[in-house]
């Protein structure tokens, strides 16, 4: 959204296709084989030859792959005019990694991300983008970063200050202390669970807790007086952020309860 396609690599794609990239980044290792081989003054140009000829792909050399500048898996989509009759050998390998890659994440995509661009523009100008870095953009459309590279831990300070807590519960009931330390434990992934489960969104918005509007608000739920608490779920109602939480015995039977929830009932009209 930013016009920097050009900035994307074979790095990038493996949030697209894995599996090409894991291929590809194999291939390039005989790219950078052969660079080194040109680059070695100890050799002559015979030699240099020889030695670029003898690379190989596990045993196999790169003119028996049977590749050809053809998208893999796209037998009509031809990465160069001509591409179909135009095999894959060591000196253009380079060429085909970067068609490829090129492929994946820009060319592939680009009458739909045209149609996104123009549809965007009717609503806000893209031209006003620019002042973002591709990261700030990330947050504000997708908030807080839970599922990139440099996941954060909830800490229990920056919980106690973000959420509510009410009838029947205060910050210094156990419960809620118990609440805390749990999801000051959580991975990423129990973190998008739960998140999913009290919100409905698997991230917070930009700014984390103490952006989330409402705020959490963590309530006791009641149990009639023959009722053991350990033996319920906690229930939830998303539209407004409010978690009705049973007044679990120790840590440890909340962290369960809370993982069943949040794993199991996200999706499920009995605990809203």
């Amino acid at each position: 959204m930013l016009s920097e396609e050009s900035s994307l690599g074979l790095s990038d794609l493996g949030q697209i296709a894995p599996e090409v990239q894991g291929t590809l980044l194999r291939l390039n290792e005989i790219v950078k084989q052969r660079d080194q081989i040109q680059a070695d003054p100890t050799l002559n140009a015979m030699e240099k030859t020889e030695k670029i000829e003898a690379l190989d792909l596990d045993g196999c050399p790169i003119a028996d792959l049977g590749l050809d500048f053809v998208l893999p898996g796209h037998p009509n989509i031809e990465l160069r005019r001509g591409g179909r009759d135009m095999a894959v050998t060591t000196n253009n390998l380079h060429q085909y990694i970067s068609l490829v890659t090129h492929w994946f994440l820009a060319e592939g995509v680009s009458r739909q991300f045209e149609a996104l661009r123009e549809g965007f523009d009717t609503v806000f100008p893209m031209s006003r983008l620019q002042m973002f870095y591709p990261e700030e953009l990330e947050n504000v459309f997708c908030g807080s970063g839970i599922g990139g590279t440099n996941h954060q831990r909830w800490d229990v300070r920056t919980l106690a200050e973000s959420c509510r807590t009410d009838h029947g519960f205060n910050q210094d009931s156990p419960a809620i202390q118990f609440f805390f330390d749990i999801l000051a434990t959580y991975n990423r992934d129990e973190q998008r669970l739960f998140l999913q489960f009290v919100t409905g969104s698997p991230r917070l918005p930009t700014g984390g807790f103490k952006a989330l509007t409402p705020p959490l608000t963590i309530v006791r739920k009641k149990m009639d007086g023959n009722q053991n608490p350990d033996e319920y779920l906690p229930s939830v109602m998303t539209c407004v952020n409010y978690l009705k939480l049973p007044e679990y015995s120790n840590r440890e039977v909340m962290r369960q309860k809370l993982r069943i929830a949040a794993s199991e009932g996200s999706m499920s009209f009995h605990l809203s």
